[in-house]
């Protein structure tokens, strides 16, 4: 934060309160001597630095919150913070590798690779030991400015599309796969003799194809549930891509409503072919959502049968609060009709407008809210050639960023 955007008073208590814990840790400044700024550059990993709290907990106290100098971008490092312990000198510094506390030489011959000595070590360990307590002293300031975060688009959303896409196409292939053995074996009957104790030989037969429909029928199921867990997450991308969230707030808000509330986010109902895909969809997840958290007593969701002049009747637990019971209700889902009406989904998903859209969501590259605002997705979203473009450009940045290629 800077003096012109002050922390709230009950934040700025925890300045003080972190500053104690730093105990002898101060901020260094810039180098006193051209010897040390070399021996800064000329630095090397203590092995004490390796139990330092995330990199993002460090810098947001040290120079966030207690307003350490700090020295930027340079080959293969994203900042470094100086510092004092004891009179002597140290960089807190997040390179390639990693987050470290480097121990400066002054040896006018020393190389890069000299190893830090026992004292630089020790110290190391203390100052990592000192970082840590005032990071957890910190934790209120953290969850501040979490939220000051969250209210604006200075945000990136993690995109898991690609792989929750893969479980759902596993399921569904291994479904498709055992059915086609099935159809292939429905005709086949094993024979099996078996010889008891007593000498007595006994014959039984079994059709491979029951054991196989069944383990297809799983994997459909499973296929369904993967298929929501991957539209529930594709939903909240789709609507970023298309202008409709723009903050964290609104992001985390959405990513906490049901999945109607998600579809409605994302796509407009008031297109006939997608308001129908939207009622078979809600309809099956609604089956397949009764079926599973009902205890999986039926695909109805008949978990008792009662006895009556009929003979056992089957008794269906509803959704309906007021009406918990029923003896009538929608036909069991066919697992196959479900892999084909998901199927089918998909297809119109990207059949539209939305076709570049599916560029991105694969890319694994995550959502920035700041590109909402500035109409950059806006522009990327009119054809999938410039969302090609894009994507491609936007990969290239997280590959130098990775690297730490600043130039």
């Amino acid at each position: 934060m800077t003096e012109a955007d002050p922390l709230p008073p009950a934040i700025q208590k925890v300045h003080g309160a972190a500053l104690k814990a730093l105990g002898e840790i101060e901020a260094a400044g810039p180098p006193k001597s051209n010897a040390e700024s070399k021996g800064l550059m000329l630095s090397s990993r203590t092995n004490g630095g390796r139990t330092l709290p995330h990199y993002y907990l460090v810098y947001f106290l040290l120079v966030d919150l207690l307003q350490f100098p700090h020295m930027g971008e340079w080959e293969k490092s994203a900042w470094t913070i100086p510092v004092r312990f004891r009179g002597r000198l140290y960089g807190i510094e997040h390179r390639k590798m990693g987050l470290g506390i480097f121990a400066p030489t002054l040896d006018p011959k020393a190389t890069m690779n000299e190893p830090p000595t026992d004292e630089a070590e020790t110290d190391a360990k203390e100052i990592a030991a000192l970082i840590t307590r005032a990071v957890a002293v910190a934790n209120p300031y953290f969850e501040w400015r979490a939220e000051q975060a969250a209210a604006g688009n200075q945000i990136n959303v993690l995109n898991k599309s690609s792989s929750l896409f893969e479980r759902y196409e596993f399921f569904r292939d291994r479904f498709r796969a055992l059915s086609a053995e099935t159809e292939s074996k429905k005709n086949e009957r094993v024979i099996t003799k078996k010889i008891l104790d007593d000498d007595t030989e006994v014959t039984q037969g079994s059709f491979p194809a029951h054991a196989l429909r069944k383990e297809a029928n799983w994997h459909a199921q499973a296929a369904v549930e993967a298929f929501f867990s991957w539209t529930e997450h594709a939903f909240i991308h789709l609507a970023i891509l298309r202008g409709r969230l723009c903050t964290g707030q609104e992001v985390a808000r959405i990513a906490e409503a049901d999945w109607k509330t998600k579809f409605k986010t994302a796509l407009n109902l008031d297109e006939a072919a997608t308001k129908k895909h939207y009622d078979e969809l809600l309809d099956l997840r609604a089956q397949i959502r009764n079926f599973m958290a009902h205890g999986a007593f039926g695909k109805r969701g008949e978990a008792f049968r009662f006895h009556s002049g009929a003979g056992a009747a089957p008794v269906l637990l509803t959704e309906d609060q007021k009406h918990r019971y029923s003896l009538t209700g929608k036909p069991a889902f066919e697992e196959r009709r479900a892999i084909e009406e998901m199927e089918e989904f998909i297809e119109h998903l990207w059949s539209g407008a939305l076709g570049p859209a599916r560029i991105f969501l694969f890319s694994s590259l995550p959502s920035i809210l700041t590109f909402v605002s500035d109409g950059t997705y806006a522009h990327a979203m009119e054809s999938e050639e410039s969302m090609t473009e894009f994507v491609e450009y936007l990969a290239r940045k997280f590959d130098n960023a990775a690297n730490m290629d600043w130039w």
